[in-house]
């Protein structure tokens, strides 16, 4: 199967979104008799990222969670707040377990070839090539992960916030931190006038990820994440030596650009090339889990893969949002203490999850009512 290079569906990377994809091809017997081809350049035997997502008791992913938590702590200058996650778990998986795990149950499916290979481009005609630098390969339907070109044009029109972070897992000799609740954001090391905090994933006593995170449209150097996760670890925890067992560098596109108009009749795009990451948060694992859902049904359903995948509404919020980070990004603190002291951890959940009714909506708008909303809204509305 390794020598084929002619398939029914191509996957073009092997991350959360390509594997979930594959990973639900494979189950489901519709798709018993369709090759599948999934073309990375990496083996992903690395951990390179955590992803981390909130859902309501068991789930299907458990086998693989790192660690489960039941309550969070919102901290700022102004607010301290313990939050029971009620029906919620805060759930975290290391990105190494999950190739791993994706890669055992595909590995023994005769229908499904992983290809190591760097994608050039995409030639559409008579059929669908996928142009690779070491050959080249055909397909029914392309499923393309990368992101498009013109999200990188000079002349790019639509709101961009980065959610660029550094973290360390870090391991300490005596009893550091509370492993039963996670720190979803403590904004009292704020960088200057900007939106960014600390987040602690404790997975332990004395073992957490312990990462310095932006919403911002600009990004930083190495040393500020550095010094801050230090000061943080210092005034918080009385922690001056520690050792760093793994780092975590990232950068999340936070955008209301449009992805969704590259699809075409036999390219799909999937996961961050396919807007996946949720604009206003940059969550994307639930979402990736929701989206492959859809895929499916609207294949076998005689539909495009891509029929009705996003809500509008939703989109329209994450617009509005992104806008008054954009133009007033030391407002964050206000946004984030405002959401979480004002509303129920379930309307929260339930927001960021696109789940929830118009009633519901407007809890959410009036918590965070200002001019700062007011202005954006209008900006947003008549695209100026």
């Amino acid at each position: 199967m390794q020598d084929r290079t002619s398939f029914d569906y191509i996957i073009i990377g092997n991350g959360l979104a390509g594997l979930q994809l594959a990973l639900e091809l494979s189950k489901d017997p519709f798709f018993k008799s369709y090759t599948i081809g999934l073309i990375d350049p990496s083996l992903k035997d690395t951990n390179d990222k955590t992803w981390s997502f909130w859902e309501q008791g068991a789930g299907k992913w458990d086998s693989i969670v790192e660690k489960i938590w039941h309550s969070a702590t919102f901290e700022s200058p102004n607010v301290s707040l313990k939050i029971p996650l009620q029906n919620y778990r805060y759930k975290t998986i290391r990105s190494i377990e999950f190739y791993n795990y994706a890669k055992a149950q595909l590995l023994d499916c005769p229908n499904i070839s992983f290809i190591v290979d760097t994608v050039e481009t995409i030639e559409t005609g008579s059929t669908t090539q996928v142009i690779g630098q070491k050959q080249n390969y055909s397909a029914t339907h392309i499923f393309d992960s990368r992101v498009p070109d013109k999200f990188y044009a000079p002349n790019f029109q639509h709101t961009l916030i980065h959610q660029h972070f550094k973290g360390w897992i870090i391991e300490t000799d005596s009893p550091s931190f509370n492993p039963e609740a996670f720190t979803m954001m403590d904004y009292r090391f704020q960088y200057k006038d900007s939106t960014s905090f600390i987040y602690v994933l404790p997975f332990s006593e004395t073992k957490a990820l312990v990462e310095y995170t932006f919403f911002t449209p600009f990004t930083v150097e190495t040393a500020v994440y550095e010094d801050a996760i230090k000061r943080y670890l210092l005034e918080e925890h009385n922690m001056a030596h520690f050792r760093i067992i793994e780092t975590e560098v990232g950068t999340i596109p936070m955008t209301d650009f449009p992805f969704w108009k590259f699809h075409t009749k036999n390219i799909t795009k999937i996961g961050t090339g396919g807007g996946w990451v949720k604009g206003s948060s940059g969550y994307s694992f639930k979402h990736t889990e929701k989206n492959v859902a859809k895929l499916l049904a609207n294949i076998k359903a005689g539909k495009r893969p891509s029929y009705n995948l996003f809500k509008k509404k939703f989109k329209f919020y994450d617009k509005i949002f992104l806008k008054v980070l954009h133009d007033e990004n030391e407002k964050g603190v206000w946004i984030f203490e405002r959401f979480y002291s004002k509303n129920t951890i379930r309307t929260m959940f339930r927001f960021l999850d696109e789940e929830t009714s118009f009633s519901e909506d407007l809890a959410i708008m009036k918590s965070l009512f200002s001019m700062a909303f007011i202005k954006a809204f209008f900006k947003v509305l008549f695209k100026f």
